[in-house]
């Protein structure tokens, strides 16, 4: 059969979709279900598709639209099913940050508390660190699990973090990689479906959204962060997902680690009580969501990561996928100082320039597939509002490949400031949603 004979046999023309979004129209329940399936079984040619995603970019569509949409990304693929587990289940998604490592730490303290947490993550590109990449320095620990492994785990242990399957929402993966080279990765509709899609069809009782503003977030203003927000926040409410969303700060980077190994090291110091105040606020705080979402509210979270329930839960999850906790991490070969050229008070770290950095220096990747180096990175030793001396150690840059460091350097140009006060601060947690 000739591509123009099957063409004909299908319930609509390719191109009658795309111009009937290109000219403003809402698309019918029939076409969503139809041009998602058929583009994901190869009806529809990847050049249509692309002008169909650029048309939904430049006209949008309605709450409808977008959840007929994620509803068709999901019949594409399989559906987990967690209700047989003996405790509640919740999620987390963040949209991604520099130095957001707040999964490792979140996932056992929120199973410590009662709660199983079904935690299917990804890796890293450009400048945002993969929460796989960043369990992936721990010695002998593993990202793939098969479904039985995921549901026994929970059962036993209440926490999970592993590689999502290639069965959930596979029209996804497909339109995913097609919106990065087209141009059209903004389209709001198409972020929150995609990140929708796979978090519905993943079968959580309870999900807790994190989504970052600011220079080192996706959405770099407020009102396109509460926008995109308030659609996830309405597309899980609909799909019978207990869903709610917390609006955070992402103009300077989470803790002071951005790397692979350097995070997993301090998601242990929060773990065994300490840790950088910010990523304890924001880890407490996502818990209390989850907790709450799952129903439970008797547990105070804090407790559990003070009393060390929390890092009992984080070495189990980590040696049933076989890795070792006590094992020494991975560090970098190489080391460069940044330091201070004035004294004062340090007024900005921009979180960018620091992911930027942390990318070139090897902790991230520019195209999928790449490998990483689990001890590259950029270490933080001063935060905005702290007091620095010309001299002083400002950060460090860790690679393997000291021929990194030029790039890195010139990532961080401009990417802080010194004065004589300390700058208005932005709180962590900018708003609720849901």
């Amino acid at each position: 059969m000739t591509e123009r004979q099957r063409e004909m046999t299908e319930k609509f023309a390719p191109t009658d979709v795309v111009i009937a979004k290109r000219d403003g129209h809402e698309l019918t329940d029939d076409q969503i279900d139809w041009v998602v399936d058929a583009y994901t079984r190869g009806v529809v040619a990847p050049e249509q598709m692309s002008a169909l995603a650029m048309a939904i970019l430049l006209n949008g569509m309605n709450r409808r639209e977008t959840a007929r949409w994620t509803a068709a990304m999901i019949a594409t693929g399989e559906r987990m099913d967690f209700s047989s587990l003996s405790r509640p289940t919740a999620d987390k998604h963040s949209t991604g940050g520099v130095g957001d490592k707040i999964t490792l730490p979140l996932a056992p303290l929120v199973a410590a508390c009662g709660v199983a947490v079904p935690q299917l993550s990804g890796r890293g590109l450009g400048h945002t660190g993969g929460t796989l990449d960043k369990l992936e320095a721990i010695p002998g620990w593993r990202a793939a699990l098969s479904n039985d492994e995921i549901m026994t785990q929970l059962e036993d242990l209440g926490a999970v973090i592993c590689a999502a399957g290639s069965g959930l929402a596979p029209a996804d993966k497909k339109l995913y990689a097609l919106r990065d080279v087209t141009g059209t990765v903004e389209a709001i509709p198409l972020i929150a479906s995609s990140i929708m899609s796979k978090k519905i069809a993943e079968g959580t009782g309870a999900l807790v959204l994190d989504v970052k503003v600011g220079s080192g977030a996706f959405m770099k203003n407020e009102r396109d962060a509460r926008e995109l927000a308030e659609t996830m926040v309405a597309l899980g409410t609909d799909a019978g997902v207990r869903t709610v969303a917390l609006l955070t700060d992402m103009s300077v980077p989470l803790g002071l680690t951005a790397g692979n190994a350097l995070e997993v090291r301090e998601s242990v110091e929060v773990l065994a009580g300490g840790g950088p105040a910010d990523v304890v606020e924001l880890t407490v705080a996502l818990a209390r969501e989850m907790l709450a979402g799952a129903g439970v509210t008797d547990v105070d979270p804090a407790e559990a990561l003070a009393d060390g329930r929390a890092m009992d839960a984080w070495k189990a999850m980590i040696r049933a996928q076989d890795g070792d906790p006590d094992a020494p991490l991975p560090t970098a070969r190489e080391t460069e100082v940044v330091t201070a050229d004035a004294d004062g008070v340090l007024t900005s770290l921009d979180a960018y320039a620091v992911g930027v950095a942390a990318w070139r220096l090897g902790a991230g990747r520019s195209r999928p597939g790449e490998s990483v180096q689990a001890g590259a990175g950029v270490e933080l030793h001063a935060k905005p509002g702290d007091t620095v001396r010309a001299g002083q150690p400002l950060l460090t840059l860790h690679t393997d490949t000291p021929e990194r460091f030029e790039r890195a350097h010139q990532a961080l140009e401009g990417g802080w400031s010194i004065g004589e006060t300390a700058a208005e601060t932005t709180p962590l947690v900018i708003d609720r949603i849901g």
